[in-house]
């Protein structure tokens, strides 16, 4: 796939951030893994139950001629609460945090952008962690696509949101 570009963001559990993303335009791609971890081809045991470090985190592949870096951010930072640490929705722990991890080092300064204009919005500290990805690993096969096997599975993102998400036009926030 030439002209795409890749960004991987968590936002607590992995299934409900993946339908969420997936539904937005411009949007070609998602897969759900465990991201900036310690260790090497972690489970979702290991990730849940031993100190692993890792995120529960989405790659996202884009197309930026549809849906810029800066518009998808501002889509993801709907979804979270980005002052909460270590924590989403009912998910607590380590592997919940928010973080937004470039692959592009090019992206870094819009990344900085965003999350710095998010900030100007927020009565309490930004809590999303902006590193370089270091590692992923592609989550089990059952974790994938998982609200589109089971639609009425745990989620701690909203319903209406998922709809602003189909809804979200790029074109539009633009002009």
């Amino acid at each position: 796939m030439s002209g795409v570009m890749t960004v991987y963001l968590a936002g607590g559990c992995f299934w409900g951030l993946e339908k969420y993303l997936s539904l937005v335009k411009g949007v070609v791609s998602t897969e759900v893994g465990y991201a900036n971890g310690r260790t090497k081809n972690p489970t979702y045991e290991d990730v849940c139950c031993r100190d692993t470090g890792h995120a529960e985190t989405v790659k996202v592949v884009y197309d930026p001629g549809k849906i810029s870096l800066y518009e998808l951010l501002d889509v993801y930072f709907d979804a979270i609460d980005s002052t909460s640490v270590n924590r989403q929705g009912n998910d607590v722990g380590e592997q919940y945090r928010t973080g937004i991890y470039y692959v592009n080092e090019d992206d870094k300064e819009v990344v900085e952008k965003a999350v710095a204009n998010l900030a100007k919005r927020m009565r309490e500290p930004v809590a999303i962690e902006v590193v370089p990805l270091i590692n992923f690993y592609a989550a089990e096969e059952y974790h994938q696509k998982y609200l589109d096997k089971n639609p009425f599975g745990y989620c701690h993102i909203g319903r209406e949101k998922f709809q602003k998400a189909r809804e979200f036009n790029p074109e539009k926030s633009r002009g």
